[in-house]
């Protein structure tokens, strides 16, 4: 393994300048940037792998436990964290021997800032959540010294947990289908992802095979929160035209914010318009009408990345590999209970 000693020399360095910059505190003392590169670079070069328990002993010798740090984007999506974090703990405490857990808080499109991810001085390895398309195409040029571990994002060059978010689009699409409707619409998050770009176009793809007319003017992007699928359902309803009989609003959060607004507008659901959601969110389950949504299997998904992890960090696991869980929509009141148009 390199020292710090090596990676100096190979940067033209001094050691303690070194040392600084892997600890991830070369911005504090005001170290160049190009030299911080060069250190980086030199670590890269020699595989570079930081002994952060040794780093961490505490005081009578008790060495810290390996951290796992998990990479949660500050937005709306940190309502499925604790859904998450069930997950993670469940998986383990199957597994042999203990581990801390760090939760690191990013912003979205801005992952490429915590220079602890690139330094690799603060964790044994990594699971990253939520990344933007931005955020996707730092992680494809970045060289990093940790393991890592995507949720819900492809890769060739990093593990990662799935599901096929193109195919959950067209689930839907087929459901209203099957519940004899003509015209559907849907209401998108406004955020960079692919993943939820990907359930849009399997819908609307989906629908058009199936014979449903899915208008442009139906197709209504707004805030990833309960407050933007209310203002959605507005928008959607001050349009003179005719309106879509079925609606698939790919945010449970979101979701609760359009029944929410179709109730001020004296709309039936499921009778003048049936809505399906994304997420299974268990609050959902409580609104009026309960509604019907697509069950992301978070746990499930949680404990598949650390089994990822585990595989990584203890060297089991070299080349990169994906895994597929499977989605299934759940029938509540908003849809799918035998309406017809």
């Amino acid at each position: 393994m390199a020292s710090i000693k090596e990676i100096a020399k190979l940067a033209n360095v001094s050691q303690g300048t070194a040392s600084i910059v892997l600890n991830g505190k070369g911005k504090q003392y005001r170290i160049s940037e190009v030299t911080q590169q060069k250190i980086y670079e030199a670590a890269r070069k020699l595989n570079y792998q930081p002994n952060i328990s040794a780093r961490r002993l505490r005081s009578g010798g008790e060495i810290v436990l390996p951290i796992i740090a998990l990479f949660w984007a500050l937005d709306t999506r940190t309502m499925l964290i604790s859904r998450f974090l069930k997950g993670m703990q469940e998986k383990l405490q199957t597994i042999e021997g203990d581990y801390e857990l760090l939760i690191q808080p990013y912003v979205g499109t801005k992952l490429s800032e915590v220079r602890s991810l690139v330094t690799g001085t603060r964790f044994n390895g990594a699971i990253i959540a939520n990344a933007t398309e931005e955020d996707e195409a730092f992680l494809e040029e970045a060289q990093l010294n940790v393991p890592i571990v995507l949720y819900q994002r492809g890769s060739d060059k990093y593990c990662s947990v799935n599901v096929d978010s193109y195919y959950t689009g067209e689930t839907v699409a087929r459901l209203f289908a099957s519940n004899g409707h003509l015209t559907v619409g849907t209401i998108v998050p406004n955020v960079s992802s692919k993943a939820i770009k990907l359930r849009k176009e399997g819908f609307l793809s989906e629908a058009l095979k199936q014979g449903l007319t899915a208008n442009e003017e139906h197709i209504i992007y707004s805030d990833f929160s309960e407050q933007g699928g209310y203002e959605a359902i507005k928008r959607l309803y001050q349009q003179d035209q005719e309106l879509p009989s079925a609606l698939f609003v790919i945010s449970d959060q979101m979701a609760v914010g359009a029944l929410a607004a179709l109730n001020e507008l004296g709309k039936n659901v499921p009778g003048d318009i049936e809505v399906v959601g994304y997420d299974d969110d268990e609050v959902t389950r409580f609104t009026i009408p309960s509604l019907t949504t697509v069950h992301l299997p978070v746990e499930e998904m949680a404990a598949e990345c650390v089994r990822l992890l585990m595989d990584l960090m203890h060297h089991k696991q070299i080349e990169p590999t994906s895994s597929m869980l499977d989605t299934h929509i759940v029938i509540r009141q908003s849809c799918g209970n035998g309406r017809t148009s």
